[in-house]
């Protein structure tokens, strides 16, 4: 998810709206690529964004 999730939303807004714990979120935006990914947690993430995982996963690597 890089350093700043897309259209402006705090980490906090991004795990509330898509019912990924924050703390998920933020391990995810701290290391990106880092960190092994739950497949659950991706599902919820792309469709919060209307996105693929795999475009997710993408923006992941920019």
């Amino acid at each position: 998810m890089g350093a700043q999730p897309r259209e402006g939303r705090s980490l906090k807004q991004v795990a509330d709206r898509s019912g990924v714990s924050y703390k998920t979120v933020k391990s995810y935006a701290r290391s990106p690529g880092m960190a092994m990914a739950d497949i659950g947690a991706l599902l919820k993430l792309a469709r919060t964004f209307d996105v693929s995982i795999e475009e997710l996963l993408d923006f992941v690597e920019q």
